[in-house]
């Protein structure tokens, strides 16, 4: 059944660009729900291609989230605060979205009542851009963690005089008597060369002074 009454979208779920959003209503007593266009659509069905209920909901919920949506419908319904979930569904092309869902329980004649009326945004998009920023931004930390460690490793094997391998060695020893993350020691290594200029490079003496300074 579709959703009749086209109320304002929240402010909230309009922020941040197009993510759809649809309408809900329902009657948890008799499993009978209301969905707007973009509801059906974000479900994958066309707008009235199917009678929308509790059962049609909690089968589109993916297996993993089932519990969850229903513990929040029954905590709404018992103490008639408004709810708010995200979670992943299953279109019915069976792709997984990432809905959010907010919504509060309707005052109505039951006693207590069992009508609640919300809505549905889809995430997916959203989550995909922020999981991909997240990727891009450990890869480019990767790197530079990475490059501070060569350069460590360099300076280090400059001033004793030893092999790549060796000089990694003291990093690690250094590493493990201050507690400190390999690649913070040579972040912090390779800044303090870069400070003490040139003269790290006349004498081996320098390198307790560039690591525990």
């Amino acid at each position: 059944m579709r959703e009749p009454a086209p109320t304002p979208v929240p402010l909230h779920l309009t922020t941040g660009g197009a993510a759809p959003v649809g309408r809900f209503s329902a009657d948890l007593a008799t499993g009978r729900w209301r969905w707007s266009d973009e509801t059906y659509r974000i479900h994958g069905f066309e707008p009235a291609e199917v009678v929308p209920s509790t059962a049609v909901v909690l089968a589109h919920t993916h297996p993993d989230h089932r519990a969850q949506v229903r513990g929040v419908l029954d905590h709404a319904v018992r103490t008639h605060e408004p709810f708010a979930t995200v979670h992943r569904i299953v279109d019915t092309g069976g792709r997984d979205r990432v809905v959010s869902v907010v919504g509060e329980v309707r005052p109505g004649p039951a006693h207590p009542s069992r009508e609640v009326i919300g809505y549905v945004q889809d995430l997916t998009d959203t989550v995909k851009e922020l999981a991909a920023r997240q990727a891009n931004d450990s890869i480019r930390a990767a790197a530079r963690s990475r490059r501070d460690i060569e350069q460590a490793k360099a300076i280090v094997a400059m001033l004793l005089d030893v092999d790549d391998d060796v000089a990694f060695g003291v990093l690690r020893h250094e590493s493990n008597i201050t507690n400190t993350p390999v690649r913070e020691l040579a972040q912090d290594l390779v800044t303090r060369a870069r400070e003490t200029g040139r003269d790290y490079c006349l004498s081996p003496d320098v390198l307790p002074r560039l690591l525990r300074s």
